[in-house]
């Protein structure tokens, strides 16, 4: 199994706010329009990403039945997106 290298890619996200402010994300949209919808966030803490520049609030996600990390990055979020280039 080859491996991916990463990209920092910005999304669209929907969020839920509820009364004390908490955020939590429910879905995320690609910039060619796809939805996957956060089948459930596990973990958030404050953390830079490993992969590509940058970091913020780091939602442990799982989408599709898959763990990944979304970041909130101030008033942006980003992915860390697999690009077709192998390592």
């Amino acid at each position: 199994m080859s491996e991916f290298k990463r990209k920092k890619m910005y999304v669209s996200v929907n969020i839920d706010v509820d009364a004390d402010g908490a955020i939590c994300p429910r879905f995320i949209r690609w910039e060619n329009g796809a939805i996957f919808p956060i089948d459930q966030v596990i973990y958030k803490c404050r953390a830079a990403s490993s992969c590509v520049p940058g970091g913020g609030i780091r939602y442990t996600v799982v989408i599709n039945g898959q763990k990944s990390y979304l970041f909130q990055e101030g008033t942006k979020w980003f992915v860390e997106a697999k690009t077709k280039e192998a390592v």
